[in-house]
């Protein structure tokens, strides 16, 4: 942990982050000073490369965001969703509310006051908090004895800048203050970066207005959805410019320019819609990057993605050992230098510090971020219409994918495929409120989709109609310089009711639907649909043995597999598949669960293999890309990736389990030497078991 150091300051200088840090009075006769002396901490410097560990502060938040810490160690955290109010954790874990409750516009006392999908949180030298109120399109203030007032803004969306309730914003999602105390706002959906001084008069600092990516003076400048702000001490601001992907800097003067891109070690990009800001003492900054992982930039513009202590990159087959969250929101600074996290998803807030000596490891993120509030209870409505009527399911999580460069095993299916006809309409199974400030992707693409609450619906055109007209007004439509559409703009805390329509389906021909509960990816079939049913036992087409070297042991029809026991172990492939009712007879599925079991010629259980060794489960998906590689053998693959046939080839000697894929092997070294039968388990989510196919004679020697 940081070093601190005592320093002594003449009473009135112009001390940075006063409020943040320990300080008392003085003789002035004793320090040599004139007037009172304040003793502060000053910060040591920030550590450039640093693993952490990370722990929960408090949890079963509806839609955490904004965070903020005080001087006296309390963190302050706004909850949208169906909370609409203002938080604090105390420094002994205890959760109180300090103003709000419930969706709405009022000012006054905490216990009166009132939000509508509360943002980014700052906190300036005298404890005052400052709220970006994004459904109320305001900046708020609190009182550190609890009085909210609306600082600027309020009242329709809008562009215009003024004095006070007479200047307009646009769903702002970012706010910071400077040691000025002026106030800065990442105007969201205005694509501006705006300005409030000590009178409460908006200016706008950069940004055209519409969507862009210019550096330049001022509004010559342009942003695509900032979605947070952070103010240095030198009066440098720095902007996540969500839909840039970037890191945009604004010095003084006004100048926008554009921080070099991050790019990880695979060549892809660090950062994917940043929407968390945090800022030093000594300009390092804290970024949320892709995959939930939290990004270090220091002043010279070198970066790295924070270390997970507890989890080396050996714990998960494919895994960097980077700290992965699920959706960090804000990003917070403590004295001590950790890191406050506001994990939208996991609807918990982190802190990451560096572990102390002898403190045991955490469990892993996946096991302990279950799901914040039980899945509604089954049956659930469909996402097509009739909503309370089956339909066909074409495809379920874990199945391999390939993609269009020739690789059969280039990722995971995420989630749940229901066929529909191109046009139809797709349509919310549940309440929820847009958490994320930039929540939908890849417009007039494929994949084109939107995430809303725990769900995700793609293969869609997202808020149109089969003729591109928008749905209704939650969807903005975009149009491009010549006037033809170019995107749609859905906003944070945009709320759906069940049967709201959100698109329609594209060329896909079905809604693919991917579902996150706690922020841990989780297999949609748990939702259980209206009607939905699966009578049918899966299939296994096949069983292969692979020696260490990868070459398949010798096999004929109607003859033993010779498997001699110098080989020391070996892998176990299974090539099968499932079906639901009312698929198609060429609909292929994969598999739910799998495992094998060896048997003694006469059918009797090998010692230890009493029971199927459970290998594979698919409640849960690793988050490594690379997995499917492990758990899928080279022969797998889908026809739309250009497979013959679609083959379902389960590595079923490597392990799946809670999201984590390892690599293990069937040991036959110490096997003795005889007839055996390798019987595999295979299994839907409906728990029926495939019997034709299933065993595989074999001699060991």
């Amino acid at each position: 942990m940081k070093r601190k150091t005592l320093i002594a300051v003449a009473a009135g200088a112009t001390v940075l982050a006063l409020a943040a840090a320990a300080y008392f009075t003085l003789d002035a006769r004793k320090t040599g000073m004139p007037g009172p002396a304040l003793w502060l901490w000053a910060e040591a410097p920030t550590r450039p490369d640093w693993s952490a560990r990370a722990m929960p502060l408090a949890g079963r938040f509806s839609d955490p965001f904004g965070a903020a810490v005080d001087a006296h160690g309390n963190v302050y955290v706004s909850e949208g969703g169906a909370g609409n109010r203002i938080l604090r954790i105390s420094p002994d874990g205890r959760v109180s509310t300090v103003a709000g409750g419930a969706a709405g516009f009022t000012d006054g006392p905490a216990a009166n006051a009132a939000f509508d999908t509360p943002s980014a949180l700052a906190i300036d030298r005298l404890g005052n908090l400052y709220v970006a109120d994004t459904g109320n399109n305001a900046i708020r203030k609190i009182t550190p004895d609890g009085r909210v007032s609306t600082l600027a803004g309020g009242g329709p969306a809008g562009y215009l800048d003024g004095a006070g309730r007479s200047a307009r914003f646009d769903g702002p999602v970012g706010v910071a203050v400077d040691r000025e105390d002026s106030v800065y706002v990442a105007d969201t959906y205005n694509d501006r970066i705006r300005r409030i001084d000590k009178a409460g008069v908006v200016t706008t600092v950069a940004g055209h207005g519409g969507p862009g990516s210019l550096d330049g003076i001022g509004m010559a400048a342009g942003f695509d959805t900032p979605s947070a702000i952070v103010a240095g001490k030198d009066g440098v601001l720095f902007v996540a410019d969500t839909g840039n992907d970037a890191i945009r800097r604004i010095d003084k003067s006004g100048a926008v320019s554009t921080l070099a891109p991050l790019v990880a070690a695979d060549g892809h990009g660090l950062l994917h819609r940043p929407v968390a800001l945090a800022l030093t003492h000594d300009g390092f900054l804290y970024v949320d990057g892709i995959g939930g992982r939290i990004v270090q930039v220091d002043p010279r513009g070198l970066y790295h993605a924070l270390m997970d202590a507890d989890r080396p990159p050996q714990t998960s087959f494919g895994s960097d050992g980077s700290l992965r969250l699920y959706a960090p929101r804000g990003i917070a600074l403590r004295r001590d230098g950790a890191l406050v996290v506001a994990d939208g998803a996991a609807s918990t807030v982190f802190a990451l510090a560096p572990p102390q000596a002898g403190a045991p490891a955490r469990p892993a993120l996946a096991a302990q971020a279950a799901p914040t509030a039980l899945p509604p209870a089954p049956p659930m409505p469909w996402p097509v219409v009739p909503q309370d009527a089956p339909h066909e399911i074409v495809g379920v999580m874990g199945e391999v994918r390939g993609n269009y460069g020739g690789e059969s095993r280039d990722h995971f299916h995420a989630g749940l495929d229901i066929r529909a006809e191109i046009g139809t309409r797709v349509l919310a199974i549940e309440p929820a409120t847009v958490s994320d400030p930039y929540p939908n992707w890849d417009f007039g693409e494929l994949g084109e989709g939107m995430g809303l609450g725990a769900l995700s619906y793609i293969h869609m055109r997202v808020g149109r109609d089969s003729a591109g007209h928008a749905l209704d007004a939650r969807f903005q439509l975009l149009p491009d310089a010549r006037g033809s559409l170019k995107r749609v703009r859905v906003r944070r805390g945009a709320r759906f009711a069940l049967g709201d329509a959100l698109g329609t389906i594209n060329p896909m021909a079905h809604v693919h639907m991917e579902y996150r509960p706690g922020g841990v990816l989780a297999n949609p079939l748990t939702l259980g649909f209206i009607g939905m049913r699966d009578t049918i036992a899966p299939h296994i087409q096949g069983i292969a043995l692979y020696d260490p070297g990868g070459r398949r042991l010798p096999a004929q029809k109607g003859r033993r597999v010779r498997v001699a026991r110098a080989l020391g172990e070996i892998a176990i492939v299974a090539d099968g598949y499932d079906q639901m009712d009312g698929n198609l007879a060429r609909r292929r599925l994969g598999l739910y669960k799998l495992g094998y079991q060896l048997l003694h010629a006469d059918g009797s259980a090998v010692a230890g293999f009493e029971t199927a060794r459970i290998t594979q489960v698919y409640d849960r998906l690793p988050r490594e890309r690379d997995a499917v590689k492990l758990v899928y053998a080279d022969s797998s693959g889908i026809t739309v990736y250009g497979s013959k046939e679609t083959h379902f080839a389960y590595a079923v000697n490597n392990t799946l389990r809670g999201g984590l894929a390892l690599a293990g092997s069937w040991k036959v070294g110490d096997l003795a030497p005889g007839d055996y039968l390798l019987r595999i388990y295979a299994a839907d989510y409906a728990g029926q078991v495939a019997l034709a196919g299933r065993d595989l004679a074999i001699t060991v020697e």
